[in-house]
């Protein structure tokens, strides 16, 4: 096991399943083969074939471990039956009861079970459960947020709550760079869950454009205007592109279900119509206004200067972390002893 190994994985550095159909084998296999752990995102619906396909499809790109991101908001039992049928290394659930029985399940599989939680009360449901390992995410993560509180308050409590059990804590929320993965572990992390850094990324499934607004725009606002009648009750941070500025106003009754198609795309094994205002983030089949769909990104992404490869983003991850440890640390506790 590497320095900052976790759940027999080389590094504790994990790229956050991506949806929908962002985190594609591409990505997944070269983080795995980087010595990271990636997930796939399951669809949000039952499809245990095409989700099988995507399993193998990833399992002729690596022969390293990695793992499939599931929304309990969503059915999908055949797609975990799916999962556990294939053996693979880790099963990550969020938004959802990650349940006793589901965790029990999956362990007689030989698959480990990660829930990405957003409180105190989530983690503590999560322990009981007898999970493997845990992501904390904090309010400032890109997507779907189930935190209200920012990662530096939420996850020494975390931390403090898990104790001497042994479940690593992973971090999630803001992190890009090598300062945020060792600021992570000084507040009790194993390990670290990035999602706008590899979205930004060679082999992310999101569209060119979105990628480049990645790179273009600092600035993300919390809001719920997007994909109110799919996914209620679920609020998300985005960038703030001219389109959001122009609608983030949006009245409370009013969803993407009055809205004209702006375009449409390939989602998993269906064809899909996007409505202005709808949750779905243009991937690399999506045509139409671009410029209009949601974009989703955590409030770090104003420190994503570049497109690269997923591999060297694991790889600066860890190196440049190493160095911050080795040099920057222990000169300034040198000089202070």
């Amino acid at each position: 096991m590497g320095w900052g190994g976790i759940l027999g994985f080389e590094y504790g550095i994990i790229q956050a399943p991506l949806g929908p159909d962002i985190a594609g084998p591409d990505l997944v296999a070269a983080v795995a083969n980087a010595g990271g752990l990636g997930f796939l995102r399951a669809p949000d619906w039952e499809s245990p074939h095409y989700l099988r396909e995507l399993i193998r499809k990833t399992r002729s790109l690596t022969d390293k471990p990695f793992g499939v991101g599931v929304v309990l908001a969503f059915p999908h039992e055949k797609n975990i039956q799916v999962i556990l049928d294939e053996k693979v290394a880790v099963l990550q659930v969020y938004w959802g009861e990650c349940s006793e029985e589901l965790v029990l399940k999956a362990h007689q599989s030989g698959v480990k079970v990660v829930p990405q939680v957003g409180s105190l009360d989530e983690a503590n449901k999560a322990i009981y459960a007898g999970v493997d390992a845990i992501i904390v995410q904090g309010r400032e993560a890109g997507g779907h947020v189930i935190s209200q509180d920012a990662l530096i308050s939420l996850l020494p409590k975390v931390a403090d709550l898990v104790g001497d059990r042994d479940i690593p804590v992973i971090a999630a929320g803001g992190i890009v760079d090598a300062r945020g993965y060792v600021a992570a572990l000084a507040l009790g992390a194993q390990g670290v869950c990035l999602g706008t850094r590899f979205l930004a990324t060679q082999e992310s499934r999101a569209h060119p454009t979105y990628k480049r607004k990645l790179v273009e725009f600092d600035r993300t606002e919390y809001t719920d205007v997007f994909g109110r009648a799919r996914w209620p009750g679920a609020p998300h941070r985005v960038l703030h592109t001219p389109f959001f500025n122009d609608w983030k106003s949006l009245p409370p009754h009013q969803n993407e279900a009055d809205q004209p198609v702006i375009g449409h795309s390939t989602i998993h094994d269906r064809e899909i119509e996007i409505r202005r205002l709808a949750g779905t983030v243009p991937n690399v089949t999506a045509t139409g206004d671009i410029e209009s769909m949601v974009m989703y990104a955590g409030q770090s992404v104003g420190l994503i200067k570049e497109i690269l490869p997923a591999g060297e983003v694991v790889k600066r991850l860890v190196e440049e972390a190493q160095l911050l440890i080795k040099h920057k640390f222990s000169d300034i506790l040198l000089t202070h002893s």
